[in-house]
């Protein structure tokens, strides 16, 4: 009699987890074809109902579905008035538990849409490199475009320079893209430069797009692209070009108007003989889903009847003992676990102490070294200077004034040895603060002045680099700067450092007066040669670009092993 009770229960609740799953599901399927009909409000209410019921069901590839398309529909709207971060935040969260690349890549990519600002880039911008991070993966590597891709935008309003290198890599990626893809990446840059007045760069662009053959959708690029190439002719002047490529345009349009008409009047008919078929069929589906339905239950029921007298009294029986097992096994873990922690302690103690004294006792050993070699004979030669002085006041055997020169010069020659040794310890001092650090305070003290401003834009430094490396990249970054604020006459200024894929670039951009590059001597003014010199050792790459009226940008890109 308990086990039929048991047995009854049993079923009873497979039969509800099954009816909740069909219910969510259907809500779920509800809430897409209100979305597609824009129907949004309604979309989100059944996303949400169906939420609920994934969660009392606690399936989660479901439950992160939900989340992510209610983030994308609330997103999307200004009349639904809530918060869409929550439902992304929850998503990512999964993405994280799973270790799902593509998951956390779609998770990252919408929070860099999320905190899209072209006026503060940062936050976006930190999200699309975390995201770059993962396209390393062969099976993820095409989403590199489109991340280049959205870089670019990100910085067209207010770093156009480095809009101009993100669409560059952008393009640099074709073996990754289709056809349609590099069409309309060419189209897309063109657009950017037409907006800085490059119009033959933009016309470049169109041409490389207007020899593509394309699988879809032909018609509909030709006509983007020939209006486009009409427009950039005309700015240029040259009309005759101009009105060949409006010539195209109309052709293209009045062709693609056709074809959409033949389309739609296809379409129509197609739905109509569809709508037919399905009226005929539902009944017959309608018959076949009820006798499906109840042969899976019946089924389901016997399955699970077999399993529960098999297992029942097995699981009762290994219940007790497994726990005790456990018990003990758990705090014998805990034991190790807890010993383990105490000996890592003492070691990590030990190593920062012996690291801490031998630093010490380096620094000591090279200083004593620099004031034994360098001061050491200077101040022996100045103490028998001083003797022939003294000796020299009662016999006057040599020229006094000749004497008390030599013996000037040593006393500068020791000061200038005593200073050259604590700017070496200062230059420790700085790059023991690391790099960013240093560029971040030599930026805070400058703009404390109010009269330019100095923004610091980070991504990638989270460790370290060589000693050396980082004071001499700082001194550039300094001398550079020190440029700007004695010739660009700029209020304004941005340094962008950012670390990936084993190269450190850096961008030093200014809205100062500009200058010619032609009209430049790079021997002499500004430390420019010696700063390409000290580049070029370090194997990295120094390009200027600068327009008169329009500020100067500056793009250094150095590989860090």
């Amino acid at each position: 009699m308990k086990l039929q009770i048991l047995f009854l229960l049993i079923c009873s609740f497979s039969y509800a987890q099954e009816s909740k799953l069909d219910s969510a599901y259907f809500y779920y399927k509800k809430a897409k074809q209100f979305n597609h009909d824009n129907k949004h409000f309604n979309a989100y209410n059944n996303y949400i109902k169906s939420l609920d019921l994934y969660k009392k069901l606690n399936t989660e590839d479901s439950i992160a579905k939900c989340n992510l398309e209610i983030f994308e529909l609330i997103k999307s709207q200004n009349n639904l008035n809530k918060n869409p971060k929550p439902y992304l935040d929850n998503y990512y969260k999964f993405a994280l538990e799973k270790k799902d690349s593509f998951f956390l890549l779609k998770a990252l990519n919408r929070y860099a849409e999320y905190y899209w600002n072209s006026k503060n880039i940062k936050q976006s911008k930190s999200y699309y490199f975390k995201a770059l991070e993962l396209t390393k993966s062969n099976n993820l590597s095409k989403y590199k475009v489109s991340i280049y891709g959205n870089l670019a935008y990100l910085h067209v309003i207010n770093y156009p320079d480095t809009a101009a290198y993100y669409f560059k890599k952008t393009l640099g990626l074709k073996k990754l893209m289709t056809n349609n893809q590099l069409v309309g990446n060419y189209i897309n840059y063109s657009l950017f430069l037409k907006n800085q007045k490059k119009y033959n760069e933009a016309i470049s662009q169109l041409k490389k797009a207007e020899v593509i053959t394309l699988d879809k959708y032909q018609l509909k690029y030709n006509k983007i692209i020939y209006g486009k190439l009409a427009n950039c002719y005309k700015e240029i002047g040259d009309y005759k070009k101009a009105y060949k490529y409006y010539e195209k345009y109309n052709i293209a349009r009045d062709s693609l108007n056709n074809t959409e008409q033949n389309i739609a009047i296809s379409e129509l008919d197609k739905k109509y003989q569809t709508e037919k078929k399905d009226k005929e069929n539902l009944k017959l589906k309608q018959v076949n889903e009820e006798i499906e339905t109840k042969r899976k239950q019946n089924l389901q029921l016997l399955f699970i009847a077999i399993i529960t007298i098999v297992f029942g009294t097995l699981i009762y029986i290994l219940s007790f003992k497994n726990s005790l097992r456990k018990r003990k096994l758990a705090e014998q873990e805990k034991e190790i676990e807890t010993q383990k922690n105490l000996t890592l302690l003492k070691e990590q103690e030990l190593t920062t102490i012996n690291a801490m004294v031998d630093g010490q006792e380096k620094e000591r050993k090279r200083i004593a070294e620099d004031l034994h070699d360098n001061l050491g004979s200077v101040l022996a030669t100045l103490k028998l200077h001083f003797e022939n002085l003294k000796l020299n006041r009662e016999k006057q055997k040599i020229n006094q004034e000749e004497l008390f020169n030599k013996t000037e010069n040593l006393i500068d020659e020791a000061y200038l040895k005593v200073r050259r040794i604590a700017h070496a310890k200062n230059a420790g001092v700085i790059a023991n603060q690391g790099l960013l650090v240093a560029v971040q305070m030599m930026a805070e003290k400058i703009s404390s002045a109010d009269k330019i401003l100095i923004e610091v834009v980070d991504y990638g430094l989270n460790k370290r680099l060589e000693n050396s490396l980082e004071i001499t990249i700082f001194r550039i970054i300094q001398e550079l700067t020190t440029n700007i604020i004695k010739h660009a006459n700029a209020t304004k200024a941005s340094i962008n450092i950012s670390l990936y894929d084993n190269n450190l670039n850096i961008i030093i951009e200014d809205n100062g007066k500009g200058f010619d590059m032609n009209a430049i001597n790079l021997n002499d003014g500004m430390g420019i040669n010696s700063i390409q010199t000290r580049i070029t050792h370090l194997k990295g790459s120094f390009n200027i670009d600068s327009t008169i009226g329009k500020g100067s940008s500056i793009i250094i890109d150095i590989p860090v092993a």
